[in-house]
């Protein structure tokens, strides 16, 4: 759920958008902090690997109807096409499929605050993979920082009682794979010629049938469809993935890449407000104190140089 950087340049002046970017930007920050209630709310009446592919299902739905209205086409090459497939299963299929597993046996509040980290790997992870992202003393400073926020969410110094390892190590391994993904299609994809909806489409059309393939190996089809689970699914792909998409690139397109993915902060605030609101789920003083410590952390790592974007 990160903005990625690999846009190809667009068409100065940009159309006049019917609705502010500010009203958009908070749009995006509800319905992905949202999502993770939404995950919570589906893993009541399906199994983690049909609420991914449902949810890969109605967003690719919504990609493809905004590509025939804008008659955009799919992108052309084996190799970008073998290069999207590796990006769909680090973006989208792996993640997606991690967070729902993850939350089967933690909290939807968890799943957000761990989100939240993805900054703080993709700092770590471009150090070594980006030759020309450089660390600053603010940057690793903001890097354990973050991680210290991390701690404290998990309650490190009550030696982590009370907490499911394996549902928050899948929760985190989920915010891994984005970062490392992103650095993938910055190495890959970068440059091809096809816009951001025509791979973003494909990309979600690829991941769409990856779970079409795995769903049935692990998974038997339900002896019936509870309907709220089921909405849940729904929303979570047409609005947390597919019209989500659109946002996210619009805002990027209109406002850059840096405003827009601030979107990131506010995410982990909603979920543990929907979480707690919502679903009644219980929060104790770490969890805010621990994702506010977060976000600062991932602020940090964010920072850049003098003289650089």
């Amino acid at each position: 759920m990160q903005a990625g950087d690999t846009a190809t340049p667009l068409p100065v002046p940009l159309p006049r958008r019917a609705l502010d970017w500010r009203l958009r930007f908070g749009a995006l920050s509800l319905i992905w902090g949202f999502s993770f209630l939404l995950i919570k709310v589906g893993t009541h009446g399906y199994a983690p690997f049909q609420v991914t592919f449902g949810r890969l299902l109605f967003g690719t739905v919504v990609l493809a109807a905004a590509m025939a209205v804008k008659r955009v086409r799919l992108p052309h090459g084996a190799r970008t096409w073998a290069h999207l497939a590796v990006a769909a299963f680090l973006l989208n299929a792996l993640p997606f499929s991690l967070f729902a597993y993850a939350e089967l046996t933690i909290p939807s509040t968890l799943a957000g605050i761990c989100n939240a980290t993805s900054p703080l790997w993709g700092m770590a992870l471009s150090l070594v993979a980006l030759s020309e992202d450089r660390p600053t003393r603010v940057r690793v400073a903001g890097l354990g920082l973050g991680f210290l926020g991390v701690l404290t969410v998990l309650g490190a110094w009550q030696g982590f009682s009370g907490l499911d390892a394996t549902g928050t190590a899948l929760a985190l391994l989920a915010s891994l794979s984005y970062p490392i993904g992103w650095i993938y299609v910055r190495r890959t994809l970068a440059g091809t010629g096809a816009s951001h909806l025509s791979l973003t489409g494909a990309q979600l059309l690829l991941a769409t049938l990856q779970l079409a393939v795995v769903t049935p190996l692990f998974t038997s089809m339900p002896a019936h469809f509870p309907a709220l689970p089921l909405l849940a699914i729904a929303a979570l792909g047409a609005l947390g993935t597919g019209l989500a998409v659109l946002l996210q690139y619009g805002l990027v397109a209109e406002v850059g890449p840096t405003t827009a993915q601030m979107v990131t902060y506010f995410i982990p605030v909603i979920a543990t407000a929907a979480g707690v609101a919502i679903l009644d789920e219980s929060l104790t003083w770490s969890t805010p104190v621990g994702a506010v410590i977060v976000l600062a952390g991932a602020a940090l790592t964010q920072v850049r140089a003098r003289g650089k974007r």
